[in-house]
């Protein structure tokens, strides 16, 4: 297993921060805008942040007491079921991460296109992707200085936004209307649950790494709680700003992704001070999804490495004392690029979210059934956070994209699981 010791409490807030401040805050609006009023959005916002918060108390009974990492492969593994902690790991590594960083790679691009028109998105992701990657492969400790790099810089770039937004943007509640109104408010509601649950997702991120934490039965959950809660007021206040400054038919530029390459930052920051102050937020954004991108980098190897100590995967996909996971950051290159050149944005946000959600329900759902020790606190969280995840996914927005994605990666985990554990019995 990799040595413990070289991170701390607020490397891991600023882990779990990295993680989930990436594109979804910045693009969801603008669709849920369409059909639903300010105090809606506001609502829908808040019962997001809820939601996450009742997953991470019910993860931080499992994270105080099983510290390896590995995150939730780890976890099923041990307390549920080894076959769904192998679907768990498949999962992450052809969607939840490696799907996630490619996301993350186009948006980067999209938006330094949008200020310098000759590049291509996808070359400009995939030297993102070649140059984090290598970075988090040199060395544990230049991973860790480089990522707090990031994690400030995301900090101050998205402050800069907030700070402006609340000073110089508008203050008075808005009256403007959405174009579309629901017949069914419920329905819609949970709908659009899903932009909320994939911008919420990486609340966890701290476990993926919690063999690398100095104290992580103290540390993994603190930074888990700390982040989503800090990450949850903060979304908020972005929209806010969002609904306060921006009607339904500006706000709608966010879905012309493939030909605007334009963040809801970027039109609040038009209407507010400008098209070149809108040119500095595209700038921006592109730091802001570089250091979401290196977050995922950083943890996916991790989970590979977990399932390769456990035989499940290859050896050379094993964890080494003091060294970075050099063969799952390259696997997880390969499969990140292909995605690059893949889908469609929106395509993969669904098929993430979907996948993200089923493995992070399942988690929980350890606490439910009573296989780890827990308080009552924590499990009725866990219930809750169960029953918001059915709701989403019952009503949500499936594709055959999702489809195809799920059925890939069962199919997968029952092939690999089954020839590895007839290897196994046979040794």
């Amino acid at each position: 297993m990799t040595t413990q010791g070289h991170l701390g409490l607020w490397s891991g807030v600023g882990l779990v921060v990295a993680n989930m401040v990436g594109a979804g805050v910045f693009l969801s609006g603008g669709f849920m805008s369409q059909s639903m009023t300010p105090s809606e959005i506001l609502w829908s916002w808040v019962f997001g942040a809820a939601i996450a918060l009742c997953g991470a108390y019910a993860y931080s009974a499992i994270a105080t007491q099983n510290t390896s990492s590995g995150g939730e492969y780890r976890y099923l593994h041990d307390h549920l079921h080894p076959f769904l902690g192998y679907v768990s790991g498949w999962a992450s590594l052809l969607i939840g991460f490696s799907a996630t960083i490619a996301i993350d790679a186009y948006a980067a691009g999209a938006f330094l296109q949008r200020v310098w028109g000759g590049v291509n998105p996808k070359v400009i992701g995939f030297s993102l992707l070649v140059a984090l990657t290598v970075l988090h492969a040199v060395r544990l400790n230049s991973s860790r200085l480089a990522q707090n790099a990031l994690v400030l810089l995301k900090v101050g770039l998205v402050g800069a936004f907030v700070s402006v937004g609340l000073v110089a943007g508008s203050h008075i509640w808005p009256t403007w209307t959405p174009p579309s109104v629901a017949d069914d408010v419920f329905s819609n509601f949970a709908t659009n649950q899903y932009w909320i649950a994939f911008a919420f997702s990486g609340w966890n991120a701290s476990i993926y790494i919690a063999h690398e934490f100095k104290k992580p039965e103290r540390d993994v959950p603190r930074a888990m709680l700390i982040g989503c809660g800090l990450v949850g007021l903060l979304y908020l206040v972005i929209n806010w700003i969002v609904v306060a400054n921006l009607d339904p038919g500006t706000a709608i530029g966010v879905a012309a992704y493939d030909s605007e390459k334009v963040t809801l930052a970027h039109l609040v920051m038009q209407k507010i001070l400008g098209v070149h102050a809108a040119q500095a937020v595209s700038i921006a954004a592109f730091a802001v999804f570089t250091s979401a991108m290196s977050a995922m980098v950083m943890l996916g190897p991790r989970v590979y490495a977990a399932m390769a100590d456990d035989g499940f995967l290859p050896k050379v996909l094993k964890s080494q004392d003091g060294k970075p996971p050099v063969a799952g950051l390259a696997l997880q290159f390969v499969i990140a690029a292909g995605l690059l050149m893949g889908p469609s944005i929106l395509e993969i946000v669904s098929s993430a979210s979907i996948v993200l959600m089923i493995s992070s329900a399942l988690t929980a759902s350890i606490l439910v059934f009573g296989r780890i020790q827990s308080t009552v606190i924590q499990r009725i969280a866990a219930v809750l956070y169960v029953g918001g995840c059915i709701m989403i996914l019952t009503f949500g927005m499936w594709s055959q994209t999702a489809l195809t994605v799920l059925a890939v990666i069962l199919f997968v985990s029952m092939f690999g699981y089954f020839s590895t554990a007839a290897k196994r019995a046979s040794n």
